[in-house]
């Protein structure tokens, strides 16, 4: 109303200003009468006509005036709302409820496809509510679908002049504020993205993990026929999905295919890995496959490079399995069977001959494990620290808190004359001595965010890996050296093999042998868990070594305490399915709440049908996971689920934040999703 008014106060000031104009004759004349009496009278009789005219003007044409200047606004504001309505954009105004007060054109084809549309919006985009309208948002997009179509549809909030002189639209029914309504139809777009999507190159390789193994078992001529048995399904199987495959050694594999066809495999979780898994002509030991598949990069190189790391990565976490890696997602499939052992110790021998070489140039060794390390942890950090002094060079283990359970054992090298007491250093200290001529060994881990120094991995330029667990996606990035076995027992028994093939073999002390052997029957349970032929090699050097099995049995028994909360916790247990048991265990009282934790789950497997035990604590403000399987379930693939990692039949998980009934049913939804896709035995 206030601005109606002001537009016309100006248009009235406008038409005035002739008149106003006249009094300047005045002034003019009264100058002119100094030179000439004429010129001013002249000057007067002007000014009087001026005057005349600009009065007879305002009085007369003014509302003529008017009356055009507003015809000529009505008929633009009528021509812009024709170019509204013709224009080929869907557009409508809309209340907060929904309602369309007013559509174009365009709007109302699309809407008269709908017989039954009440004409409401939230009638015809389900997926829109009255919360969006209601927003204060200037502005939110939305896709949707109607009738077949994808739209995307914005929405802006605008405000109606109400007055008690101001001319209502047509539609106005009240409402202070309204939604303007914009459809663009992106059915096309979207079809032609999915298109050029579908139509990129996805790369892949596939190898057999145990071709060597599997053709040992059988007679010299039936090999040829297994050979062809297995590329055969593999060439149907990359066929059926209109792929190219080409054989690029004997046990190795190339594929191309297009984007489009990835999601089958994805569906149907690279079946060919339970196809080959079948075949048998004889042979004892099943053929298993390795599966490594790159995609979503723009170039064709990029990948084949996430086809490589992720077929790294699944022989890795110990074959058997598929492995799909674009730019921003990583997927796992498979893992069902066991690691298939190497009876043949060469590569421990390469990777101890390339350990010693890498040492020749270094001055200093940094020794680190895992976060509360265990006793594996230990013996392979006594096991490193034995070889580095074999090669005169020094060696400090990095350790910033203690379990109890290690205590008994690492109190032997303390005021010891045959150690230094630099032997075992805080992480703080660990950052002092990092120099250029330092390595860092990193035993019984290969993720970053467990470490017990992370800081460590950015001072030090040259890193080692030695690991036995199965690797997730967050590994250990940059190391000049990693030797990771998923087949082992423990990190123990690796480092145990590779100082038998440092110099002319390592004669290892009695205090360290029994550090190492011990890392060894604490990660196989005793040798019932996770065994093979040269896990007692291992063992039987060790004992050559003067391990003594009673002196260490002595340092693993329990604190009545922890006996007692175990016992709970076992006592306590929810079977579920009837076939996993999952349990707590309260940490009060306890110095090492989650070395009792995997106990626990260890013991649970004891009971007859149990296929899976989880155990968990919550301790120092976070609850750990520990869980334990046989050979019926993958407890890494359950652990990743939910954050962690592990080992086939030894994992766990951390979670800074929640609550453990919180946690349990995370577990329990993890196991029904594994059961769904078959992951269990």
């Amino acid at each position: 109303m206030k601005e109606r008014k002001k537009q016309a106060s100006m248009m009235d000031l406008y038409l005035r200003w002739p008149i106003w104009l006249s009094a300047l004759f005045l002034p003019l004349a009264l100058i002119g009468s100094f030179f000439s009496r004429a010129a001013a009278l002249l000057i007067l009789i002007a000014g009087l006509i001026h005057l005349l005219i600009a009065l007879r003007l305002y009085f007369t044409r003014r509302s003529g005036l008017i009356s055009a200047l507003l015809n000529f606004s009505l008929s633009t504001g009528e021509e812009q709302l024709r170019r509204i309505w013709e224009m080929p954009f869907p557009y409508a105004i809309v209340n907060d409820r929904g309602t369309v007060l007013w559509k174009n054109s365009a709007f109302s084809e699309i809407a008269r496809k709908e017989k039954n549309l009440s004409g409401n919006l939230l009638s015809m985009f389900p997926n829109i509510t009255e919360e969006m309208l209601l927003r204060e948002d200037a502005m939110l997009e939305i896709h949707s679908s109607f009738q077949g179509r994808k739209y995307c549809i914005d929405f802006r909030r605008a405000a109606l002049i109400s007055g008690e002189s101001a001319e209502q639209p047509s539609f106005y029914d009240g409402e202070s504020e309204v939604v303007s309504v914009y459809l663009r139809d992106e059915t096309d777009e979207l079809r032609l993205a999915k298109e050029l999507s579908d139509e990129r190159i996805v790369c892949g390789l596939i190898y057999i993990d145990n071709y060597e193994e599997v053709l040992d078992q059988i007679e010299e001529v039936r090999r040829s026929l297994l050979t062809a048995l297995v590329d055969r399904k593999i060439n149907r199987y990359i066929s059926s999905v209109n792929g190219l495959i080409k054989k690029i050694e004997k046990d190795k594999y190339f594929f191309v295919m297009k984007r489009e066809y990835l999601q089958r495999m994805l569906d149907d979780r690279f079946s060919i890995l339970d196809e080959v898994r079948q075949v048998s002509i004889g042979n004892e030991l099943s053929v298993t496959l390795s599966i490594g598949v790159g995609y979503g990069a723009a170039e064709y190189a990029q990948n084949y490079e996430y086809a490589r790391v992720s077929i790294d990565m699944a022989l890795g976490r110990g074959g058997d399995q598929a492995i799909a890696k674009s730019q921003d997602s990583l997927s796992y499939f498979g893992g069902k069977s066991k690691s298939t052992e190497r009876v043949t110790r060469v590569k421990a021998r390469v990777k101890a001959q390339a350990f010693e070489e890498l040492l020749e140039n270094k001055d200093r060794l940094l020794i680190m494990g895992h976060a509360n390390g265990d006793m594996d942890c230990l013996g392979a950090s006594v096991g490193v620290f034995r070889m580095a002094a074999e090669l005169g060079k020094r060696a400090s283990i990095v350790q910033n808190r203690v379990t109890p359970p290690i205590l008994p054992l690492k109190a032997r090298f303390l005021n010891n004359e045959d150690y230094p007491d630099d032997m075992f250093i805080s992480g703080e200290d660990a950052k002092e001595m990092v120099d250029g001529n330092t390595v860092l060994v990193v035993v019984d881990c290969d993720r970053p965010s467990i470490l017990d120094e992370p800081d460590l991995l950015e001072l030090c330029k040259t890193i080692v890996v030695f690991d036995h667990h199965r690797q997730s996606s967050e590994t250990i990035q940059g190391a000049v050296l990693s030797y990771c076995e998923p087949y082992a027992s423990s990190a123990s028994e690796m480092i145990a093999e590779m100082m038998q093939y440092i110099g002319d073999g390592i004669k290892v002390r009695p205090i360290e042998a029994d550090c190492l052997y011990g890392g060894i029957v604490i990660d196989t349970q005793e040798f019932t868990s996770q065994t093979g032929v040269r896990t007692f090699e291992a063992a039987a050097y060790l004992r050559r070594c003067g391990a003594d099995i009673t002196r260490i049995r002595k340092n693993f028994r329990e604190d009545l305490k922890d006996y007692q909360a175990k016992a709970e916790a076992i006592s306590g247990a929810e079977i579920y399915r009837d076939a996993y048991a999952i349990s707590s265990l309260k940490a009060q009282g306890l110095e090492s709440p989650t070395v009792v934790c995997a106990q626990a789950a260890n013991e649970l497997l004891n009971i007859r049908g149990i296929k899976a035990s989880v155990v968990m604590t919550s301790w120092n403000g976070k609850v750990y996971v520990s869980a334990r399987s046989i050979d019926e379930m993958n407890v890494q693939v359950l652990m990743e689920k939910l954050g962690g990692g592990g080992h086939r039949t030894v994992a766990g998980a951390q979670f800074k934040a929640g609550k453990i009934p919180e946690i349990i049913a995370q577990v329990k939804k993890a196991i029904d999703q594994m059961i769904e896709e078959g992951e269990v035995s």
